[in-house]
């Protein structure tokens, strides 16, 4: 079984997978900080001094009332937007990679050595 687990972790899939996975969590942070401290500011600012994570409306009085903190919802609407775009700049750049490969002329194949003295043979014999 542990031989059986260690095949199964082992496959390239699984690897490039938790590689995905890390690089992935790593540009999350990434779009995260530019989102909260590079975007978002300027729009604040522009909307009157406004700190989008700030925004909350209060669900009830007192000090432990609930909030609906939609400020943090529309920053994170922007990180999603933001990942989806880049995403799918990526996969367009992979597609039109792979479209011009397919796109070029494949080189005829080698004959082998077998069909290659074959030809030499019929093409004696023809002009014999």
């Amino acid at each position: 079984m542990l031989k059986e687990f260690k095949d199964f972790a082992m496959r390239g899939n699984v690897v490039d997978m938790a590689v995905g996975i890390i690089i992935g969590a790593a540009f999350g942070k990434i779009v995260s900080s530019l989102v909260a401290d590079v975007i978002m500011p300027p729009i604040g600012m522009i909307m009157g001094s406004v700190d989008f994570s700030d925004l909350a409306l209060a669900l009830g009085e007192g000090e432990g009332a609930a909030t609906l903190n939609y400020g943090l919802f529309i920053n994170t609407v922007i990180n999603f937007l933001i990942v989806a775009f880049a995403i799918f700049m990526l996969i367009k750049g992979i597609n039109s990679m792979k479209k011009k490969e397919e796109e070029k002329p494949a080189e005829p194949a080698k004959p082998s050595a077998e069909e290659a003295l074959l030809t030499e043979i019929r093409d004696l014999l023809a002009k014999g």
